[in-house]
């Protein structure tokens, strides 16, 4: 598996971050539009995807939106536009983070650190997280319900890959979005209710009497454990 996959057109500055990321300890494949990183992505297995917004072809947004029907890669999305509703763009369409251009190496390093950590923060010997007949694989970022694969991606899989590392927990709604949206997202928190029903839809045999992710009345949701 590649750590990095970087989506950037100018040549200079993809140069640059390849550089500094190997030099960094990572091992980086670069490409150069929106298309040839879904490519790659299709053939490839990576854990972290460095996206451009403004790019030939498939801008940043269109190929995150593609990319997130079927895959759960966390994306860090790289862009000169500053502006709020960039940003809120950026994140709704499944971004992980957002960093704005010119930036640092070492604020760009951090940033990378800080979503491996939330996507990844466990020991090697640990490629997957299961409870029950759900199971994760951290290394291709699939789910499968016994012997079914289910199509959980984006955040709806950053919800589940929360879940699985806190089973049997009541866990406040406000925790469970900053852990997945991040406490200085642009998104309201109404939005956590959204994905918690189509996460139902997915994994329940019936979402109208969940087996696994319980609400908690006027708190939030457990995953798994004895009905309320």
């Amino acid at each position: 598996m590649t750590d990095i996959l970087i989506v950037e057109d100018n040549e200079e500055l993809g140069a640059l971050i390849r550089d500094f990321l190997v030099r960094d300890g990572y091992t980086v494949e670069w490409k150069t539009t929106g298309e040839e990183g879904l490519v790659a992505l299709k053939n490839g297995k990576f854990r972290l995807m460095l996206l451009d917004v403004m790019l030939p072809g498939f801008d940043g947004y269109e190929t995150l939106r593609i990319l997130r029907k079927d895959l759960g890669i966390p994306v860090l999305m790289m862009s000169a536009k500053n502006d709020d509703q960039s940003k809120i763009s950026g994140l709704d369409a499944g971004a992980d983070d957002y960093i704005e251009k010119p930036f640092s190496f070492q604020f760009l390093s951090s940033k990378i650190k800080a979503i491996l950590r939330r996507n990844y923060g466990m020991t090697e010997e640990h490629k997957s997280l299961s409870y029950k007949d759900i199971k994760v694989d951290l290394d291709d970022m699939t789910v499968r319900k016994g012997d079914k694969l289910i199509p959980v991606s984006g955040k709806e899989l950053d919800i589940l890959i929360y879940f699985l590392k806190n089973p049997e927990k009541v866990i406040r709604k406000e925790v469970l979005f900053n852990a997945v949206w991040g406490s200085d997202c642009f998104s309201e928190i109404s939005t956590l209710t959204v994905y918690i029903r189509w996460l139902r839809e997915k994994i329940e045999d019936d979402p109208r009497e969940p087996e696994y992710i319980h609400t908690v009345w006027r708190v939030g949701y457990r995953f798994g454990g004895a009905e309320n």
